[in-house]
């Protein structure tokens, strides 16, 4: 298995990062902070990066606090990562396996946690990587999926 998982993305990186917190709000996630490395770079004199790279900063809190009760190491890993940026023309949405991380602590039931947790990352990008992202807005809140609205 390879550390990471990656995927292209034939939306614009703006499209995709949009996309992705839709998804991710959907499944209980939120971004926490977000980077655009290379205008960091640029802002630190380091002009010559140019490829757009962004690094989002995921996290479901119930499953970090499940983590973190387990073993505090796992704050080492969090919160989750998100990478979107260009390669070779193409838009790319990828993440460090949850389970290629948690696996050195050497923990079944944190490897368990793991595999859900990047089984459910992986299902974000996938959705993100093909989806459009809705938008409603009713009585002047904003909803972005119908379980929003049919919860209300």
């Amino acid at each position: 298995m390879e550390f990471h998982y990656t995927v292209t993305s034939h939306k614009s990186i703006e499209a995709v990062i949009e996309a992705l917190d839709a998804q991710l709000k959907a499944e209980h996630f939120g971004i926490l902070w977000q980077l655009d490395l290379t205008q960091k770079l640029r802002d630190k004199g380091i002009e010559d990066y140019t490829r757009p790279f962004h690094i989002l900063e995921v996290c479901n809190p119930h499953e970090a606090a499940k983590v973190l009760s387990h073993n505090e190491l796992v704050g080492y890993f969090l919160p989750c990562k998100i990478v979107v940026y260009v390669d070779q023309s193409h838009v790319r949405i990828g993440l460090p396996r949850p389970t290629a991380l948690l696996g050195i602590l050497n923990s079944s039931e944190l490897n368990e946690t793991a595999e859900e947790i990047e089984q459910t990352l992986i299902r974000v990008i996938e959705k993100a990587k093909w989806s459009k992202t809705l938008k409603i807005i009713l009585d002047g809140r904003l909803f972005t999926s119908i379980s929003q609205i049919w919860s209300l």
